[in-house]
């Protein structure tokens, strides 16, 4: 009779038991896992500035952005995508999923270049999160230029053609640079889409004049290499209370340059909320109070998410009823 062979102790138990135990930590994990894929953010959120570097959008995007860091407990590095008046940078955002996770630098340029429906996106198209800086432009001009003031600047303007460094075609910079043609003077808008190329354009010859603000150009003026000859506002310059307004000249169109922090419309209202408030406590607070002290920027800069989109809507019907025709 064959020796019977010893019996192997089934495993099926301890198997069965594995399995449970692991059914069961999945089941305590999910939980956690869904708290975590709730919480808003929980990765770095890209900040696109469609300008290049060094710019005032630029120095808005990373003096908010470490700001906000602090708030949101997230990075956010800055992505600079320059072109087209502010709409290459602006299409990046658009094209991106629509959950919070790139917001964007939206100025007044760029607005602009959406008068008439030209652009091919809308208003609609995007969330702002608040304007966080508005500031008079003004034209400026190299320090020992001929011109010694805006009247003479003018006079030159009727028998000669003169070159200004301008942000882009369609930007609110052409539109005042326009009312000024359409009155019979000779000025000739070049757009330079680096910052740092447009403010030294009048430094190089590459521009007789260049229009911009002056917290933007605050150290060429410092160094006494730029001054101002006028500025389109409603009120003397900070800083500037000597400087003659281009209204008084039979100039009437005022179109503050504004810089803003937009999000793609969709996004999720919890996450559009989540960055409103974080922006207006950064926008509210003494660092970001005196940064617009520094830029020479009205302190009343600052509008809220819920009356920001009424303002754009505003600036944009303001941009078309007062569009000049070009010369």
């Amino acid at each position: 009779m064959p020796a019977q062979q010893p019996t192997t102790p089934s495993r099926e138990p301890n198997s069965t038991r594995r399995t449970l135990l692991g059914a069961a930590g999945a089941l305590a994990l999910a939980p956690a896992l869904a708290r975590a894929q709730d919480k808003f953010p929980s990765r770095p959120i890209e900040f696109v500035v469609p300008w290049g570097a060094g710019g005032g959008a630029d120095q808005l995007a990373r003096r908010t952005g470490k700001l906000l860091e602090a708030e949101l407990k997230v990075s956010l590095p800055v992505l600079n995508i320059a072109g087209a008046t502010g709409n290459t940078g602006t299409a990046k955002m658009l094209s991106a999923p629509a959950d919070g996770y790139t917001i964007c630098v939206f100025i007044g340029d760029t607005l602009a270049s959406l008068a008439g429906g030209k652009g091919r996106w809308k208003l609609s198209d995007i969330t702002p999160l608040g304007i966080m800086i508005r500031q008079p432009s003004g034209l400026f001009v190299k320090a020992d230029a001929k011109w010694k003031n805006f009247a003479e600047l003018l006079a030159d303007a009727r028998n000669h053609e003169l070159k200004v460094g301008v942000t882009g075609f369609g930007s609110v910079d052409e539109i005042l640079v326009n009312q000024m043609n359409a009155k019979g003077y000779k000025f000739r808008v070049v757009p330079f889409a680096a910052p740092g190329e447009r403010y030294t354009s009048v430094l190089g010859g590459h521009a007789d004049i260049v229009i911009e603000q002056a917290g933007d150009v605050r150290s060429f003026l410092a160094n006494k290499q730029m001054r101002p000859v006028t500025f389109f506002a409603d009120q003397p310059q900070t800083g500037y209370a000597d400087i003659p307004l281009a209204k008084d000249s039979g100039f009437p169109i005022v179109i503050s340059q504004f810089r803003a922090i937009v999000v793609r419309a969709g996004t999720d209202p919890k996450h559009v909320a989540t960055l409103a408030a974080a922006i207006e406590k950064v926008a509210r607070s003494d660092d970001f109070k005196q940064y617009l002290t520094d830029e020479l920027a009205f302190a009343d800069s600052y509008i809220p998410a819920d009356k920001a989109a009424a303002f754009l809507k505003g600036e944009l019907d303001r941009i078309e009823a007062n569009m000049p025709a070009k010369s």
